[in-house]
């Protein structure tokens, strides 16, 4: 299962020693490194766990604003995500709503205490104007072991524009610490957020990470961090 990573990503460097990427790989190696990895990006971002369902940019308390003409497309996206975000956490409980006086179909939001506990905001100063994006994330990561390890070369004879190595290694993990709102309301959470199902404790799920090869042996990973989910 591959997931659409956050833009807030780590950089892994590891020798895998004796390897010399060739003959049998270290899969209890790669399992330490993958867990690490994880754990390190959510001790860094602050974040509640390794999945995250992203709402949009806004700030709360927010007020609902209708699609205007000169919106510039981006905007009209977030406001069409927001649309659809925004209504079903209210619903599930981590969101307050109540209904704009006097425009019809208008609502205000503000997060309640449970929506707090699980709120994860960064802010991306890159553009024109300041964004915060905001999202609710749960369920740690927890690497069972890694299943295989796939190795795959690229050459300028094949026509790739430069020599290159990488390794695919696919694990098995659970999550943790699951909260009542994922479990209770999953059909609700995956008919908006169909990119992938909720995340259910009790449950083996599988995924792979790519790892580029460098020189001497080095390993490098640069999306190690939590899973963004869009709606």
């Amino acid at each position: 299962m591959k997931l659409k990573n956050s833009k807030l990503t780590i950089l892994l460097a590891l020798l895998i020693a004796g390897s010399s990427l060739v003959g049998c790989y270290n899969k209890e190696e790669f399992k330490r490194i993958i867990q690490n990895g994880y754990d390190e990006a959510r001790a860094n971002t602050k974040v509640k766990g390794d999945f995250c369902y992203y709402l949009g940019d806004l700030r709360f308390p927010y007020t609902d604003e209708p699609v205007k003409e000169d919106d510039t497309r981006g905007m009209i996206w977030n406001k069409r995500k927001l649309s659809r975000s925004l209504p079903l956490f209210a619903e599930i409980g981590l969101l307050s709503r109540q209904p704009v006086e006097g425009q019809s179909g208008l609502y205000h939001y503000d997060l309640t205490d449970l929506g707090r506990e699980y709120l994860h905001e960064y802010i991306d100063n890159r553009g024109i104007r300041t964004k915060y994006h905001n999202e609710f994330c749960y369920g740690p990561i927890v690497v069972e072991r890694v299943t295989d390890v796939t190795k795959n070369e690229y050459t300028r004879a094949q026509g790739y524009s430069y020599n290159k190595v990488n390794l695919e290694v696919d694990y098995e993990y659970h999550v943790i610490d699951v909260p009542d709102w994922v479990i209770d309301n999953q059909d609700k959470l995956n008919e908006i957020y169909t990119q992938t199902k909720a995340q259910l404790p009790g449950k083996t799920y599988e995924d792979v990470i790519t790892f580029n090869v460098g020189k001497e042996g080095k390993l490098y990973e640069n999306s190690l961090t939590y899973k963004q989910i869009k709606p």
